[in-house]
């Protein structure tokens, strides 16, 4: 039973988080209720018992991405927004029929029971079984990663090498 007064409390913060993240008008703000979300995310992977996953999840998310998304939003010292007068009326056509579906979706979930898959003793997000399978089954897909990270820092060296020589001459 705690089990599920928790979840749903962690999915109603991430839900509620989300949406403010979309909806308020400062960046600022908005980076901070993502970093809302990504706790409550974390949350939610405790539960299922997959600490690791959570605490990688904090420590890439919540620490190093939003450092950066605050950093340029800080470095290009963006106001509040300001919107041209009728730009967005066309989108209430698409809002409506997914909010509509939406509800009729949790509708559903409440009217017809939530089966709850309880998670019991297991290792699947463990450090041990991740690293099994990220250095099995998953070694390609990694390498690969690797290699496409790579290749970024190199090119992001070589163009800002470039400016530099180019703004010496």
């Amino acid at each position: 039973m705690l089990h599920m007064i928790l979840f749903f409390t962690f999915a109603v913060i991430a839900v509620l988080s989300a949406v403010m993240v979309i909806a308020h008008r400062n960046p600022v703000y908005s980076a901070m209720f993502l970093v809302v979300t990504f706790f409550s995310l974390a949350g939610i992977y405790i539960l299922l018992l997959a600490h690791f996953i959570a605490v990688v999840h904090i420590a890439v998310y919540a620490g190093a991405i939003m450092v950066l998304f605050l950093f340029v939003v800080m470095l290009l010292n963006l106001k509040t927004e300001t919107r041209a007068p009728g730009a967005f009326r066309y989108m209430i056509y698409l809002a409506l029929p997914l909010v509509v579906i939406l509800f009729l979706e949790l509708g559903h979930v409440v009217f017809h029971g939530y089966k709850a898959a309880y998670v019991r003793e297991t290792s699947v997000g463990t450090v041990e079984h991740l690293g099994k399978a990220l250095f099995s089954s998953y070694v390609l897909p990694f390498e690969l990663t690797s290699i496409l990270l790579l290749v970024a820092m190199l090119g992001a060296l070589y163009l800002s090498k470039r400016k530099l020589t180019i703004e010496k001459d």
